[in-house]
């Protein structure tokens, strides 16, 4: 059974050309308050990258829902086609090779979604299978995983795509409060590429199995993440309640445990942890909660510093730096984490 699991065969990783420190971000925007500078400098975040407005007088340019629409599509677009592309080259495959597209996003809505989208802008083919998964948030790169590592499961032979397309910009509100700034500080645009194929065949490939997944919702702390509706902004906004790292740290262990029992492993066992970039004190609680040192979130903390909170897409940006680092040995088992509103905490199983 465990020898039928799909391999993940190729990472690639995208985002817009324009990157700011977070002092450029305070200086583009203007900010005076004393109290969302500080949130901005005293991050753990070096530089992010974004499709901003101008900046004017006043700061930046206010843009209108659909303004922020518009930039979630062509961004998107962007950015998540070049994230396709660098995933599919290392392996000589191009858009028309691809049998299952999934896209994943949360910082906009579309109908047609950017299966459809993507797959005009790059010519896949017309009898390529899709979905998209959308709303459900940072979390919501390993939701998309286990659908497309079932349907490769399902397809032996055959090539599946999920990307997730992540332009936190076009979710950004500028409103000088603390719910906004809080938001504005830590979340960057960015898409991530993954391609996973199960065929006996690629045995010779350096890439791990997916073995399996484990989910866990905190239902109490619904509300704790959440994107909604702003009357005074005439805008959707993000919030995030300040108590969000040591809720998700305190439920960690619940999935973890769940998922090493299934497979009869322990903690020691898991070589490599590849965890989102939720922000300092959320991977902090990880550390603490887990039992994991700074080594096993190097790759974390180096995404957060270089890259801020890319929502759905930082794992596979971990990961990423992870299979370019070269530390990794045939045998080893990892374990994927993400964190997001539901509050959700999804978990994968790999094995090299």
């Amino acid at each position: 059974m465990l020898a039928n699991r799909p391999r993940i065969l190729s990472v690639g990783t995208s985002t817009p050309p324009n990157g700011y420190s977070q002092q450029d971000l305070i200086d583009l925007a203007k900010v005076e308050d004393p109290r969302i500078r500080a949130l901005f400098t005293a991050s753990h975040i070096e530089r992010r990258y974004f499709y901003l407005p101008e900046s004017t007088p006043e700061g930046l340019k206010e843009e209108t829902q659909g303004e922020l629409l518009e930039k979630h599509l062509k961004g998107g677009l962007e950015i998540g086609s070049q994230s396709v592309e660098r995933c599919l080259e290392p392996l000589g495959l191009g858009p028309k090779d691809i049998d299952y597209l999934a896209c994943i996003t949360t910082t906009g809505f579309m109908a047609p979604g950017f299966t459809a989208h993507l797959m005009k802008h790059m010519g896949f083919r017309q009898n390529c299978s899709r979905v998209d998964v959308v709303g459900m948030g940072c979390n919501a790169g390993l939701n998309g995983l286990n659908p497309v590592a079932s349907w490769a499961m399902s397809n032996p032979g055959k090539n599946a795509l999920m990307v997730s397309i992540e332009v936190c910009s076009a979710a950004y509100v500028f409103d000088n409060s603390m719910r906004t700034a809080i938001v504005n500080s830590l979340f960057g645009d960015g898409s991530a590429a993954a391609l996973l194929r199960a065929d006996n065949r690629d045995e010779p490939m350096f890439a791990p199995r997916v073995l399996g997944f484990e989910s866990h919702i905190i239902p109490e702390a619904i509300h704790a993440m959440r994107y909604d509706w702003d009357d005074d902004s005439g805008k959707f906004s993000f919030f995030l309640d300040r108590e969000i790292p040591y809720v998700v740290g305190q439920n960690a262990e619940t999935p973890i445990g769940n998922l090493l029992k299934r497979f009869g492993l322990r903690r020691r066992h898991i070589s490599h942890w590849i965890i989102h970039s939720g922000g300092k004190k959320v991977v902090d609680a990880m550390k603490y909660n887990l039992g994991i040192t700074d080594h096993d979130v190097r790759h974390t903390q180096s995404v957060l510093r270089d890259y801020g909170n890319v929502s759905s897409g930082s794992f596979l940006f971990s990961y990423e730096r992870l299979m370019n680092e070269g530390t990794v040995r045939r045998g080893d088992y990892g374990v994927m984490i993400t964190m997001g509103p539901g509050s959700t905490i999804e978990t994968a199983l790999l094995r090299w």
